[in-house]
Order: structure tokens, then C-alpha cells, then sequence
């Protein structure tokens, strides 16, 4: 009889038992339902999945029914014009017989005004921002901050009015001087030479009221994106000998690039919509100037506003204005659409 040699050093494996058919994970990810809330946490789930994608499409219907009122009510001013090409005329007469009018001179008079309105307000509220997330003082960042924030509160009329009453009388001898030290740029010359009283309402005035209408919404994004830093890339930053201003040069602004281009989209869109204020510190002309601080100018909104009451008495008078709405309401549409892209290329900002 030959006796079986066990090996001492084999595992020996004791089977399980293989459990019940009732008892395995019948779910598809094979893992266990959740026994707090059971199938209700589900069915909330699919309830505010379902409502959330409800809201997002009312929002596009809301869009799309805005978008039609628009086109509707603008098509007898396409069709009744006599103009010839409504992006290339300086002219606005609905109300002549024939009817002639254009955009040309509304959309310099908006896209100038804007321009200039970032490029005074954009880095003016990107720097407070900065100071306020990381240089000041936690009790100078809160009430700065507040300060900035409220500033988004003053309702149009009163900035307009500002601009009227305050901005425009302090500035004429400021816009005579660069017409004087300046003129041999085309943006700062004159057709004639004009005395100091006489300069007033102009695109630069309108720019630089815009400026400070968007320094809120530009700093608040911007500090929201600045907070959002790693705390542990900015110490790497300087424990590397970088300077407070190299540490935000090299750390800060890379991280936060595309908030502060959204930002700045966003102020865009606001300037561009701007009715009220520009419209009090505009004098009418419907042509292209290229002089910024010769009297003169219009946008669409301060059109609209301005012309709304003269334009009933004519049958292409309000579907002129309407018009002139749909290409702002097209232009604001496209630069939040480019901003909400250029959010979404990093998901730390959506």
C-alpha cells in the first residue's frame, strides 16, 4: 500500500458556499440597491433629471419664441426698404416716402463704444479683483469686494445721468487735449477745430460710462476664478523663490485665463445691451465718425430708445426698431455663446 504524500506547502482552499439565487445582486452593475431610500432616491433622481432638462429646454423655447417675434415683426422693414444695402447705409428715415434706413452707423456707434469701454474697464476690474484675492487684507478684500458688488446694483439712469451732469463737463478740456496733443491720431482729430464748450457728447464719453458699468460683473468673476487657485501651486510657486507678482504672473493668470476671458465676454455682452445710459450721453448723427471725441454717435439701443416714441406715426417705424433689436439681439447671443465656450473648455469654471 502506498501511502499519499500531502504537500505542506499547498493552500489548501475551503469551497464556499455559492449563495442562493435569490440572494445574488440581480442589478446590472452588480452591486447591491441602496438601502437608504430604496427605489425613491431613484425615482427622485429621474424626477429632478426631468425637470432640470425641462428647464433647459423651456429656456432654448424661450429663445426660439423670442428670436421669432422678432423676425416677424423686423421682415416688413426688410421687405419696405428702399435703402439697397441695409449693412453699408448711414441713413435713418423710416418714415420718408421712400423709406431709407441702415445699420451701418448703428453698428460702428455699438462695436466702438464697447471696444472702448473693455479697454478701460477689463483691466481696471481685473486688478481689483487681484488685489482683492491676493494682496489685501481679509478685512479690506470683504468690504471692497461689497463695495464692487453694489456697484452692480446702481440702476442705468443713474450712471446716465452721471455721465450728463458730471463726466461730461469735468472732460471737455480733457477730450480738447487730446484733439490738441493728439489730433495727429485719426481716432482724436476733428473735421474743425472746436472750443472746449463745445466738445460733450461723444463715443468716448459712452465708452468710459460703460467701463464702469462692467468693472463689477468683470471683478466678480475674475476674483471667484483668481479664489479658486490651488493653494498648493501658488506655495510651489514660492517656495521656489518666486515673488509675490511672479507667483501670480506664473500661477494666478495661467489658471484663471479662460474666467477672465469669460469675464470679460460677459462685460461685453453688457455694454453691448446698454440702453439708458448710453442713450443720455449720445448726440444722434447716423453716421460713421471715426473722430471719437467730436459730438456724435448712435448704437442700437440708444436707438431704440430715443426713436420709439416718433416711430408710431409711420407705418415702417417700429419695424425698423425691431430690426434694429434683432441685430443687437443676434450680436449679444453670439459673444455669450463664445463665452460659454470658452468656459467650458475648463470644467473648474462650469
Amino acid at each position: 500500500m502506498t501511502d499519499r504524500v500531502v504537500d505542506d506547502a499547498r493552500p489548501v482552499s475551503v469551497d464556499a458556499p455559492e449563495p442562493r439565487h435569490d440572494q445574488r445582486d440581480s442589478s446590472p452593475a452588480g452591486r447591491a440597491p441602496s438601502s437608504i431610500g430604496g427605489s425613491s432616491v431613484r425615482l427622485g433622481d429621474r424626477v429632478f433629471k426631468s425637470l432640470a432638462a425641462g428647464s433647459g429646454g423651456l429656456l432654448l423655447l424661450v429663445m426660439a419664441a423670442i428670436a421669432g417675434f422678432l423676425i416677424v415683426k423686423a421682415w416688413p422693414a426688410f421687405s419696405g426698404d428702399n435703402a439697397g444695402n441695409l449693412f453699408t447705409t448711414q441713413v435713418w428715415q423710416p418714415a420718408a416716402n421712400p423709406p431709407l434706413f441702415g445699420i451701418a452707423a448703428l453698428l460702428f456707434g455699438t462695436v466702438v463704444s464697447s471696444v472702448i469701454a473693455m479697454l478701460i474697464g477689463v483691466p481696471v476690474a481685473i486688478g481689483i479683483a487681484l488685489f482683492i484675492a491676493h494682496y489685501s487684507s481679509r478685512r479690506v478684500s470683504t468690504f471692497l469686494g461689497g463695495i464692487i458688488d453694489l456697484l452692480a446694483a446702481v440702476p442705468s439712469l443713474v450712471f446716465g445721468m452721471w455721465g450728463l451732469y458730471f463726466l461730461i463737463p469735468q472732460t471737455t478740456g480733457f477730450q480738447k487735449w487730446l484733439t490738441d496733443y493728439f489730433g495727429w491720431i485719426p481716432l482724436f482729430a476733428t473735421d474743425k477745430p472746436l472750443e472746449a464748450g463745445q466738445y460733450g457728447k461723444s463715443l468716448l464719453i459712452a465708452g468710459i460710462v460703460l467701463a464702469i458699468m462692467i468693472i463689477p460683473i468683470v471683478s466678480a468673476v475674475s476674483r471667484e476664478v483668481f479664489l479658486q487657485v490651488p493653494r498648493e501651486t501658488m506655495d510651489a510657486a514660492l517656495a521656489l523663490g518666486a515673488t509675490k507678482w511672479e507667483m501670480v504672473k506664473t500661477a494666478v493668470l495661467p489658471f484663471g485665463r479662460p474666467g477672465m476671458i469669460s469675464a470679460a465676454m460677459l462685460g461685453l455682452g453688457r455694454a453691448l445691451g446698454e440702453t439708458i445710459a448710453v442713450a443720455l450721453v449720445l448726440n444722434s448723427g447716423f453716421k460713421i465718425n471715426w473722430h471719437l471725441t467730436e459730438p456724435g454717435g448712435d448704437t442700437f439701443s440708444s436707438t431704440i430708445a430715443l426713436k420709439f416714441g416718433e416711430a408710431s406715426g409711420s407705418a415702417l417705424g417700429v419695424p425698423a426698431l425691431i430690426a434694429a433689436g434683432l441685430f443687437l439681439f443676434v450680436i449679444t447671443l453670439v459673444v455669450n455663446s463664445v463665452a460659454r465656450i470658452v468656459v467650458a473648455r475648463k470644467k473648474e469654471f462650469v
